[in-house]
């Protein structure tokens, strides 16, 4: 993937700006109505797949993540096409009782929400440090969004991994940013994404369905 796959003529700015915008406009969508509108499957998958390029930008630590990712979304926005929206996919699956099955949209729904949490929490991490190797903040940010549910093989991988992330100035010579530009973009996506992790972790809670796993 090159990095900058999607944006070249997007008209959007930087990479980062382009992810910014999306969630925002998600966020907004999500509010509407006295916060009781439903999300759309389609403008979500749209804005989930700007992301890829991050997980593309840190390297092999994060190749598990953007395998997983990548296709998670691409199979959700087929979806689309046949679903309006995120509660609709949970409903069909609770109907069929498949929603913990492999390759269920409901599943493919809690990993994507899963990628974007754990860049949310890389994110808060590189924001409150300022280590010019990133080990630290996405050590911290895998061990809390993502290690719970992976195997050990997995786990030892992407420790291995760690140690091949680019530095922070090079994280920021990929992705077009300065360190002040980079701050506000990524204070930006934190403060988006997380009305739209809440969102999905109710569709589950309200059906209930546990989060563990």
């Amino acid at each position: 993937m090159d990095d900058d796959d999607g944006f070249e003529d997007a008209g959007t700015g930087t990479p980062l700006s382009a992810i910014a915008e999306a969630f925002e406009e998600l966020s907004s969508c999500l509010k509407s109505n006295g916060g009781c509108h439903d999300l759309m499957l389609k403008p979500f998958c749209d804005a989930c797949s700007l992301v890829s390029v991050l997980f593309g930008s840190l390297g092999i630590a994060f190749k598990f993540a953007e395998f997983e990712y990548v296709s998670k979304v691409s199979d959700l926005a087929e979806a689309s096409e046949i679903f309006g929206s995120l509660n609709s996919i949970l409903d069909y699956d609770v109907r069929s009782d498949t929603v913990r099955t492999p390759g269920s949209l409901s599943r493919n729904l809690r990993r994507v929400r899963q990628g974007l949490d754990l860049i949310r929490a890389l994110f808060q991490n590189f924001l409150s440090t300022y280590d010019d190797s990133l080990k630290e903040a996405a050590s911290m940010a895998y061990a809390k969004v993502c290690a719970p549910y992976h195997t050990w093989a997995v786990r030892t991988a992407v420790s291995a991994g760690m140690c091949a992330l680019p530095s922070r100035d090079q994280l920021l010579m990929k992705l077009n940013e300065t360190g002040d530009s980079a701050e506000i973009e990524m204070r930006r996506y934190i403060d988006a994404s997380l009305p739209i992790i809440e969102y999905i972790d109710k569709l589950y809670i309200s059906r209930n369905i546990n989060l563990d796993w």
